[in-house]
Formats: C-alpha cells, structure tokens, sequence
C-alpha cells in the first residue's frame, strides 16, 4: 500500500469485497467509489489483459489518486455514479461482471479541515463531494426553512431532537449567517450531553452531508441502474456504513426495489433478480478493527444477478 493511498484512505473489507466480485477471464468490473484507488488496485491486480475496470468518483482529490493506474485495462470515471448506466453508455459498454461500491466516506474527507466533513476542525461549512457544483451544508443550514431541516436531521441522523435543532438554527442565523463549523457548533453543541455529544453530533454531520450531495437519490439511481447493467451471473458487492443506505441495498438484493415491496409468485416465491451470496451480513475481523477503527459499522453484502 503507498503512502498516498495510507493517507487518503484505507480500504475496508479489501479482500472480502474482491473475492465477493468472483473475477473471471474477460471481463468488465465497475468499482463506483475509486477514493484512494485501494479496492480498485486490488481488483486490477486479478484482471487478466481482456479485462477492464471502470472506476467512479466525484472529487477531483480522488481523480489524482488514479494517475499512474495501468491504462491499458483501467477508465477513470470523474462522475456522480448516479450516472453509472449512462457513462457506461458513453464508454460502450452495455453490461458489467460485477460492481463493487463502498459507500464510505473517504478518511480523507474527514482529515481535510478545508471540506467541512468533520466537526472535529474549524473550516467552511462545506461538506459537497463534488465541490465544482451544488450548494454548501451552510447553504442548507441558511435557506431551509425549519419544517425542512428537521426533517433532514429526523429523517438522514434519525435525531430525537430534530425540530429543537431546526429552531435553533432558524433563530440563530437571524442574527448573521452561519458560515463556519465553528458557528453551527455553537448553536448546536447545547442540545447534547457531553458523554454522547461526539455520537450525537456525528449524526448531525452525516444528516447534512447526506442532504448535501443527494446520497439516498444517488444511491437509488446507482443501484437501479447497476440491477440493469449486471450480465446473468454477474456479482453486486457493496459496504454500507449506517442503516439507512444498508437498508436500501438489502432490500434490493432480497426483493429487486429499494422499498422492499415483495411481489410474489403463485407460489410465494419472492421474484427477484438477484441471489443472495452471503446469507448472513459480513463485517470487519477484529484484527481489520484494530488498525482501522473507522471501519467498526462496515457492513458487506453479496448478491448475483439471475
């Protein structure tokens, strides 16, 4: 592993998620959350020379992470993967072996006081992926009116406190605009017990950031569009991290809608386009927790399409 790669981001369940993919001679793979490139290199270093791998990712830091990938068998992708059929259309492919997304967020966006992932820095209340287009978490913080930021607490941190926040918010950014991490802090932070402020704030934090760059539509989008791309036999391998992305892709695998509405055969049957892999959901060994805490709510699961 590099020192670049280290420093980016460590990649989880590396060998659990490749393995899940079942390589084979010939064919094309997606991994649609390059980041540091960790579980794209793995998967480049089991593809034979009729091979390819298309890999994804917004951010212009992720971008330059792939330069000095072997070309020959490897397409950087600089999109939203909420796009993944059509940028795939665009490459000529018209269906994939496998997909692999691990939908975490990068070490490295939460190490970089500059993005405003983390409320463990002072910076810009910024929080986009992409940072060429689309509005701030301070831009939401500012603008949503107050029914609309408790839902986005309720609804993406699951916060008991979310209409309290909501009001807090509205009534403090009458007196100026909440531009810093450190502003929304201080408007934020006496809502929370000290033993469970870090847990609690955390929660706040992926609220915005989820509202900020769309992930529940995206993730929607990728996924369907991933169900459509997939050959008979064809693996979708993806990590989730918290329970509301976990729940959209097990449903998937488990009924073919992120819903989960069930349509059953004369028979009972569930109809389907997928196998389950991994009955059970895997996660991290103790000895991957230990040098990478980050990875603690790590969930993987398998499926191929029939």
């Amino acid at each position: 592993m590099t020192e670049q790669e280290t420093v980016y981001h460590v990649p989880v369940l590396l060998k659990e998620s490749v393995d899940g993919l079942n390589i084979g001679t010939g064919g094309c793979y997606v991994d649609v959350t390059f980041g540091g490139g960790g579980h794209s290199r793995e998967i480049l270093s089991r593809l034979d020379h009729q091979s390819h791998l298309y890999s994804f990712d917004q951010d212009a830091d992720a971008e330059k992470n792939a330069e000095g990938f072997e070309k020959g068998k490897f397409t950087f992708v600089r999109g939203n993967f909420r796009f993944l059929k059509n940028f795939l259309k665009y490459y000529g492919v018209e269906q994939i072996d496998g997909l692999l997304a691990d939908l975490g967020v990068s070490s490295h966006h939460f190490d970089d006081s500059e993005r405003g992932f983390s409320f463990r820095f002072e910076g810009k209340l910024d929080m986009r992926m992409n940072q060429r287009a689309g509005r701030t978490a301070a831009d939401v913080v500012n603008t949503y009116d107050e029914k609309q930021l408790a839902d986005v607490f309720y609804l993406y941190g699951e916060l008991k406190q979310s209409r309290k926040l909501a009001a807090a918010i509205v009534k403090a950014r009458q007196g100026k605009r909440v531009e810093t991490i450190g502003d929304f802090l201080e408007i934020v932070k006496p809502f929370f017990r000290s033993e469970r402020e870090k847990k609690e704030l955390a929660k706040v934090f992926q609220a915005l950031r989820i509202e900020v760059n769309h992930e529940m539509d995206a993730l929607r989008d990728m996924l369907k569009g991933a169900t459509e791309m997939l050959k008979p036999g064809g693996r979708l391998v993806v990590i989730t991290y918290h329970s509301l992305e976990d729940r959209m892709v097990k449903n998937l695998m488990k009924t073919g809608n992120v819903e989960g509405k069930e349509d059953k055969d004369f028979f009972g049957k569930v109809n389907t386009p997928f196998r389950l892999v991994n009955r059970q959901v895997i996660v991290p060994s103790d000895e991957e927790l230990a040098g990478n805490p980050r990875s603690r709510s790590a969930k993987l699961r398998i499926a191929e399409k029939l």
